[in-house]
């Protein structure tokens, strides 16, 4: 999830990455593949991770608060056994808070078996559907949506012929954004919403399958990718192959999956729905340079997401493209700040300019987006520090000026500060900028496929599906 403005809670975050593999081949060890998977889904959650493995029906698990890295040692991964399947999970939370009860795959027990479910996404229902089941006796032990998806699928099963049945029946219920993996006693199961807000590809190992959030992951364990899931399609994958249900498969619906995938969220070595993650953003960048000239000496990106659009928008104004910026790998997404006053010195700890690159310069600043503004103020001071002469900011998003209710942490319109300000040249004086541009909302389309739909709710306030009154992030949260 978060380079720029994370320090501090200003960044986007997106919540989480999924993970599954069932092995028909004795050379694979389905812990180790979903280990080295959602390291490549790192960027996607980093507040907790968990594998479950599945061996002769019985799942085994593990998951805690932390780096898949900090988490999964050698002796913990040994731990989980040699199963035929396993699923994995990466967490940035977006209902629910960050404690380790809300850790997933979370895994079921029920009178027809179990289940093991991990979860991308975010349901606009989840409220009203846990209500509705407290009053019929369930009992919540987490504050996540996802134990919402799991009790929804659950009560499905006890009344359904096979748990691919129930998948298709609890999806009736479900409202908002879900890309789900999931492991019953003897098949591996994934399944996207009808709308398709959030990426899931599947992918093969010889004749082993592998399913993922994004296609980096597939690259990663050396799997085939096969195809994205279609948005209400789901995938069942046993000893017999791999079979697809279309019963909530539209041709005529349009998609909506979420732009930020391609601006921010997804890596860039993805390819999602037929659209390179890279080109995407780099189009982003052209189509900035073309909005915004600037007389400038140096094109540079905010690491990492807003790089290759930095690489973009240098191709089409001409200006050289440096890298003027330099990100401390070895420092999380997330970290401890003793105290408050310690946050100033967030930005310095992760970015640091080259001054080299910028001393004496008038800079292009390219980042993916400008959320709250906070961060984005004290880059543009780091420049300007370091010499640069002027300091011009382009955004390769549109302004935020919307919650978003599919996944994205954007729930307060009155933080964002395209809702602050009244132009673009005051939001540059806000930021200490000497210009500003965003990417305009009608050129978004130009990041994907021609007539392919997606969700920009965010930036136009139009959403897709029914939204919820009222606040969402932490509509779950109480004392134990």
């Amino acid at each position: 999830m978060l380079d720029g403005e994370e320090f501090c809670g200003q960044k986007l975050h997106e919540e989480c990455g999924v993970f599954g593999i069932y092995r028909n081949s004795d050379d694979i060890d389905v812990a180790a593949a979903v280990y080295y998977g959602l390291f490549a889904l790192q960027h996607r959650g980093q507040e907790s991770c968990g594998i479950f493995v599945s061996d002769r029906g019985v799942p085994t698990g593990y998951k805690s608060k932390g780096l898949v890295n900090d988490v999964f040692t050698k002796d913990v991964l040994a731990g989980l056994g040699h199963g035929k399947m396993a699923v994995g999970h990466v967490r940035y939370g977006t209902t629910g808070g960050n404690s380790s009860r809300n850790a997933q795959p979370i895994h079921v027990n029920h009178s027809n078996g179990s289940l093991v479910l991990a979860h991308n996404g975010n349901l606009t229902n989840a409220g009203e559907l846990r209500r509705q089941y407290e009053m019929d006796g369930c009992i919540f032990h987490t504050t996540s949506d996802t134990e919402v998806i799991a009790y929804a699928i659950t009560r499905e099963r006890l009344k359904s012929k096979s748990i691919e049945d129930a998948v298709s029946r609890a999806m009736l219920a479900l409202e908002g954004a879900f890309s789900l993996v999931m492991m019953s006693s003897q098949k591996l199961i994934a399944c996207r919403d009808p709308l398709g807000f959030r990426p899931l590809c599947v992918g093969t190992i010889g004749d082993s399958f592998v399913v993922a959030s994004e296609s980096c992951a597939l690259d990663t364990v050396g799997a085939k990718f096969l195809r994205d899931l279609l948005p209400g399609e789901i995938v069942v994958i046993d000893q017999d192959g791999l079979r697809a249900i279309g019963t909530y498969v539209d041709p005529t619906r349009r998609r909506h999956m979420c732009i930020f995938e391609y601006i921010y969220f997804a890596r860039p070595d993805s390819q999602i729905d037929g659209n390179s993650v890279h080109i995407s953003r780099e189009n982003a960048g052209k189509i900035l340079a073309m909005e915004y000239p600037v007389d400038a000496d140096v094109v540079i990106g905010v690491p990492d997401s807003g790089l290759d659009a930095a690489i973009g928008y240098s191709k089409q104004s001409g200006i050289p493209y440096a890298i003027g910026l330099i990100k401390n790998k070895y420092i999380a997404r997330t970290f401890i700040q003793p105290n408050q006053s310690d946050r100033s010195n967030s930005v310095r700890i992760k970015l640091n300019p080259v001054p080299a690159v910028v001393k004496g310069k008038r800079v292009v600043m390219v980042d993916d987006s400008i959320v709250r503004g906070t961060t984005t103020a004290r880059t543009v001071r780091l420049l300007r520090d370091a010499g640069a002469a002027e300091v011009h900011v382009m955004s390769a998003a549109p302004p935020l000026r919307y919650p978003c209710y599919f996944g994205t942490d954007i729930d307060n319109r009155e933080q964002l500060i395209a809702n602050q300000y009244k132009d673009y040249g005051a939001i540059a004086q806000a930021i200490g900028a000497n210009s500003v541009g965003f990417l305009p909302v009608e050129e978004l389309r130009k990041l994907v496929r021609p007539k392919q739909g997606y969700c920009n709710a965010c930036f136009s306030g139009e959403y897709p599906v029914r939204i919820p009154n009222g606040p969402l992030k932490s509509k779950f949260e109480r004392p134990l």
